[in-house]
């Protein structure tokens, strides 16, 4: 039976490859997302080890709950008491600052939206455990306040050499800076800063530019002597510092900076791993119609297996073998592919900044298995079933030249299918959270949407027999006896018709979701910018970060201006948890039109805060009651003056003023202004723009500017959904070529006898064309209502999200119908083209 097997599989290797392929597609996605992950994870795992000294000593509050720089620092005078302590080599002080960003020698920003833009002062101090951090590989240190260092990848992407002018933007009191270029800084080992960017100031400069000229620093490093633990050096410096500060063990303070970084890698790997495992299932649909087929087509051989004495398990371990063969295959050659998507993985995110062209790709053993077990897994899982129906079929039966499969089979594959989509929709209404409440509802919504999937595909020989009626009906009148005959074929087999279009289905239904979901966000947006926008500009910075108080500053000052308010962003923690903040002049909230649903709006001052009205739903806070926040100062209590209706100029949904976030730790710098100007002024925004010609991470928009700077991010998501679910509409597609050129050879005799009573090759092609075309737009017709239903679902469930609006892409949608018919026309080229080569003569002689 072994070598049954196997040469069975020799002799069909070219009926298979396909089959194979969506295997080795599936296992790239899974094995180029773990190397990429896992690269990831150690590079940035290597970085923080190498920014962090023995021992950090810092403020309590150094940083904020959303992730900045607070105000509170530690005193110049710790370094001298720090230094005398038992086992400490060296301490030196660090001036840290973030949205220090690097303008190229064409004035563009280099970097990108992810990665940060760093200022820091130049020590020389070696990391924890004696690593070398950066140093000096051309030129020298910073040593004035006109000098500057950057670090290697940033100065060549700028195109700076020693000598020129930078062009620094920052966030600081000084938005302009262009000091000389003295020293390049670099890793000696080969690491880098994933993309960063990095500018390096002598410790006075930075003081002076980062900390309002304070002598104070951001942290101390604690260099440990020889034979000295880190945590026995933070036990000694820790007992001689004063209320406010803290030591850290250098390698605490790396996996706290880490910690989030890789929560947000892990998110990334799931993220992608759920594509991955969409092009797994489509792929299976493919095996499971291939081995279908050739089971059929082997029968009379298996039913003489089993004449011969092959029992029931033996003929079944022999189709298993075959898969076992091409999971093996298929996980091989898809271990090879992912690496090279890996590399492509890693060449698109160095695109928007995060370059990781300095660590060498990770492959762990955990991508090995993963790989080979996903593909081995995968096929066998996918070709039992074909294998069980097979063993179910008596010898004599199979010797027969015409096996049907019985009705009953299809009757209860309805069944299982009503069942499924049943728990499908308990499942996602479940998840969404409108009839009842459950951790994870995401895990749900998944597993409902699926279960809706495979029951749908699992009742459709049934459902779709009225939609192939209607399909024979209409090609017979368009193209005739051809047409007819397109149309029985059809008909002849509907689960497999419906099988091959199931897993095009999928792929469809998600992308319609998407563009539904994408489409409803946008209207969302446009309607609420439409009634809430207030003033005339907005001004903001192009990579999401804050900018300097000067800016404010500037407009205010240009001519036809009437009102400049300010909008700050940090954060704080609410009961263990992060909570996002928003600081406004303490008269803005009447400018912004903030609609009261109780207290006063305008009754902001100093330590009160505003609450949108959804979040003090969700606190059950009332006007009066007072507000519990954890600050880089310590906790605070703020009263509730006033609860305001949702509104989404307010990026937060805790409002104080811009003195109270000051006063607590935030740092001096915008995030947003809005500009209101004098209704008779003409050429305000040519003024305003003009005044900020040399801040181009500075932006000015009108109302509709600022729409669609607020839709380009939901294009850019709903584009990279579509180019993640290309890869199953890819396997798609395969199937249906599969599936076509497995029933031309399956129909070999058949062909034969049609081209010998006057069928034409033309005809015939066009008849294969036909099949194919009922079959991609079946898949078509049923992925776009499943999607419109996902779509519809899940946008209502977010109603209270500010999602209000529901927006149907019919032209979208039916751009995808006529792509599925212009599928349906390429997939059928190959395997019309073969049937049109067929010998008349040897293809009617064909058992």
């Amino acid at each position: 039976m072994l070598r049954a097997a196997l040469k069975s599989l020799l002799g069909r290797k070219v009926r298979l490859l396909m089959s194979t392929f969506a295997i080795v597609l599936g296992v790239a996605f899974v094995a180029g997302t773990l190397v990429f992950s896992d690269t990831l994870n150690r590079s940035f795992t290597a970085l923080f080890a190498s920014t962090v000294g023995d021992v950090v000593v810092r403020p309590e509050g150094a940083m904020t709950a959303m992730g900045d720089l607070s105000t509170q620092t530690v005193p110049a005078d710790l370094v001298d008491r720090l230094a005398q302590v038992e086992g400490a080599e060296r301490v030196d002080g660090n001036v840290s600052a973030m949205n220090v960003v690097v303008l190229d020698t064409d004035d563009k920003v280099v970097g990108g939206f992810g990665p940060p833009s760093l200022g820091s002062n130049w020590t020389g101090a070696p990391a924890g455990h004696g690593l070398e951090g950066l140093v000096i590989t051309e030129g020298r240190e910073p040593a004035g306040g006109g000098e500057v260092v950057l670090d290697e990848s940033t100065a060549e992407k700028a195109g700076y050499g020693l000598g020129d002018a930078v062009s620094l933007n920052t966030a600081g009191a000084t938005a302009t800076l262009a000091p000389t270029l003295v020293g390049i800084a670099g890793f000696p080992e080969g690491g880098s800063l994933n993309g960063a960017t990095l500018a390096v100031f002598d410790t006075v400069t930075a003081q002076d530019l980062f900390l309002a000229g304070a002598d104070a620093y951001s942290d101390l490093w604690v260099t440990a002597g020889d034979g000295v633990s880190q945590e026995d050096l933070r036990e000694r410096v820790e007992a001689e510092l004063p209320d406010g500060l803290e030591a850290v063990t250098g390698d605490d303070a790396a996996d706290e900076a880490a910690s989030d970084l890789l929560e947000a890698i892990s998110f990334l790997t799931t993220f992608l791993l759920v594509f991955a495992g969409i092009a797994l299932v489509v792929g299976a649909f493919l095996i499971v119609n291939t081995f279908s087929i050739l089971v059929a087509q082997r029968s009379r051989e298996l039913a003489l297996l089993r004449a011969l004495g092959a029992s029931k398990r033996q003929v079944l371990g022999s189709v298993q073998l075959e898969a076992l063969v091409l999971g093996l295959l298929g996980a091989t050659l898809g271990l090879g592919l992912g690496v090279l998507l890996a590399i492509g993985l890693r060449a698109v995110f160095a695109q928007v900044g995060l370059d990781l062209s300095g660590q060498p790709l990770i492959f762990a053993p955990r991508t090995v298995v993963a790989a080979y077990a996903i593909g081995v897994v995968v096929t066998m899982a996918a070709a039992l079933l074909p294998a069980l129906r097979t063993t179910r079929i008596a010898p004599v039966q199979a010797l027969r030249d015409d096996i049907v499969l019985p009705e009953s089979t299809i009757q209860r594959r309805l069944q299982v299918g009503v069942v499924l989509v049943a728990a499908g929709l308990a499942s996602l209404f479940a998840g969404l959270g409108d009839i009842v409440e459950v951790p994870h509802g995401g895990w749900f919504v998944g597993a409902g949407v699926l279960a809706i999937l495979l029951g749908v595909a699992a009742a459709s020989p049934v459902i779709s027999r009225p939609f192939l009626a209607l399909a024979r009906t209409v090609f017979a009148r368009l193209f005739g006896t051809v047409g007819n005959l397109a149309g029985q074929n059809s008909l002849r087999n509907p689960r497999r018709t419906t099988a091959t279009a199931s897993a095009l289905m999928i792929g469809l239904a998600l992308a319609c979701t998407m563009a539904i979901v994408g489409d409803s966000a946008k209207a969302s947006v446009d309607k609420s910018i439409e009634e809430n926008f207030v003033g005339d500009f907005v001004v903001s910075n192009v990579v999401a970060g804050s900018f300097s108080p000067e800016v404010a500053e500037r407009l205010s000052a240009v001519e036809g201006v009437v009102r400049v308010v300010r909008q700050r962003y940090t954060g704080g923690t609410i009961d263990g948890s992060p909570q996002g903040l928003v600081g406004i002049d303490a008269d803005g909230a009447e400018f912004l039109e903030l609609r009261a649903a109780a207290g006063d709006v305008t009754a902001l001052r100093d330590d009160t805060v505003l609450l949108q009205e959804t979040f003090a739903d969700d606190e059950g806070l009332e006007v009066g009651d007072d507000l519990e926040i954890e600050m880089p100062t310590g906790e605070q209590r703020w009263e509730v003056v006033g609860i305001y209706e949702d509104n989404p100029v307010l990026f937060f949904p805790v409002v104080t003023t811009v003195e109270t976030l000051l006063a607590t730790g935030a740092q001096d710098k915008d995030n947003a202004l809005i500009i209101d100007v004098d209704e008779s002024a003409t050429g305000v925004g040519q003024r305003l723009e003009e005044a900020i010609a040399d801040l181009p991470i500075v932006t000015v928009k009108n109302q509709v500017e600022f729409a669609e700077e607020q839709r380009e991010p939901i294009d850019q998501f709903v584009l990279l959904i579509f180019a993640l679910l290309a890869l199953a509409l890819v396997i798609a597609v395969l199937g249906i070529v599969n599936t076509l050129a497995l029933s031309v050879i399956e129909r070999t005799r058949e062909v034969g006898l049609l081209r010998a009573i006057g069928l034409s090759r033309r005809q015939l092609r066009w008849m294969i064309t036909l099949e194919s075309v009922v079959i991609s737009v079946l898949g078509a017709v049923l992925g776009v209502l499943l999607g419109v239903f996902f779509g519809i679902v899940l946008m209502y469930a977010l109603r209270d999200e500010g999602l209000e609006v529901i927006s149907v892409p019919a032209g979208q949608l039916a751009v995808f119908l006529g792509l599925s018919v212009a599928i349906g026309v390429l997939a059928a080229v190959l395997p019309a083209r073969r049937a049109a080569r067929l010998d008349v003569l040897r293809a009617i002689a064909t058992e």
